[in-house]
C-alpha cells in the first residue's frame, strides 16, 4: 500500500505566510539596526539626536560609572555570546537558521538603544581642542564611521546584517556558505570595521571623562572581540585564514 501526500492550498498558504513573517521580521530588524547605527553617530559626535554621550540625567560620578559599565557589559555579553558557533547551533535547533543573524543584530541594536537611553554622562573635561583643529577632530570621527559602513559593503553588508538570509528564505533558496574574501581595505588590514570604530570613538574636539570611559572600554572590548572572532575564523577557514593573518596587519598596516 502506498500513500501519496499532496500539498494543498492551505499548506501552500501556510508556508507563504511563514516565509512572509520571516521576511517582514528581517526587514523590520534591519531598519531598527540602521536607525540605531545613525543614532550612534549622533550620540558619539553630539549632533542632531536628543540625547548624546554628554547629555542626560546626571548623578554622582560613582553611580554614573557603575551604570555605564553595566550597560557596556550587557552589550558585550550579548554581542560576543550570540556570535559564537555554540550559540548558533543552539539557535538552529529551535528556529530557522535564516533568523539567527537577524535576531543577533536586532538584540545588539536593542542593547545599544538601552545604552543610549540610560547612559549617565560624566562631563569633567579631559581635553578640549580649539578651532580650526576641532574641525579636523570632527572630520576624523565621521571618517571613522564611513570606514565602518564602507567596510561592511566590501564583505556583503546585507548578508552581514542578516537581510540576505531572510530574502533567500522567502524565495525558497538556500543561503550560500560564507566564503573567505579579502576585498579592498581587507588587503591592507584584517579588521577595518573595528579600526573605523576606534577612530570614530576617539576623534572628538571635547573629550569628557564619560566619553573617555566609553572609548576606553569599547576599544578594550574590540581587542577581545578580535581574538574571539579570529579564533572562529580559524575554525571555519583553517590554514587559509592563518596565512592571511601572517601576511596582513590587524589594524595598522606595517605595525600591528
Amino acid at each position: 500500500m502506498s500513500i501519496t501526500l499532496h500539498t494543498g492550498p492551505a499548506q501552500t498558504a501556510s508556508s507563504l505566510a511563514a516565509r512572509s513573517f520571516v521576511l517582514g521580521y528581517g526587514v523590520l530588524a534591519y531598519l531598527i539596526f540602521f536607525g540605531t547605527f545613525l543614532y550612534a553617530v549622533g550620540f558619539i559626535a553630539q549632533l542632531v539626536v536628543p540625547k548624546t554621550i554628554n547629555s542626560g540625567a546626571t548623578g554622582s560620578t560613582g553611580q554614573a560609572l557603575m551604570i555605564d559599565l553595566a550597560l557596556m557589559s550587557l552589550f558585550a555579553i550579548q554581542h560576543s555570546g550570540m556570535a559564537r558557533q555554540g550559540f548558533k547551533k543552539l539557535f538552529a535547533a529551535f528556529a530557522s537558521p535564516a533568523l539567527e543573524r537577524r535576531t543577533y543584530v536586532l538584540l545588539a541594536s536593542l542593547s545599544l538603544i538601552l545604552l543610549f537611553w540610560q547612559w549617565r554622562p560624566i562631563t569633567s573635561i579631559v581635553w578640549e581642542i580649539e578651532t580650526p583643529m576641532a574641525y579636523a577632530a570632527v572630520a576624523g570621527s565621521f571618517a571613522g564611521w564611513l570606514i565602518v559602513l564602507y567596510s561592511t559593503f566590501l564583505i556583503s553588508h546585507f548578508e552581514l546584517f542578516g537581510l540576505t538570509q531572510v530574502v533567500s528564505h522567502f524565495a525558497g533558496r538556500l543561503t550560500e556558505p560564507m566564503k573567505f574574501r579579502t576585498p579592498g581595505l581587507y588587503r591592507l588590514i584584517r579588521h577595518p570595521i573595528y579600526l573605523g570604530f576606534i577612530i570614530a570613538f576617539w576623534s572628538t574636539p571635547t573629550m569628557t571623562l564619560g566619553h573617555m570611559l566609553f572609548a576606553t572600554v569599547t576599544t578594550a572590548y574590540i581587542f577581545v572581540g578580535i581574538w574571539l572572532e579570529e579564533r572562529d575564523l580559524i575554525t571555519l577557514f583553517g590554514d587559509q585564514y592563518r596565512r592571511y593573518r601572517e601576511k596582513v596587519a590587524m589594524l595598522i598596516p606595517g605595525l600591528f
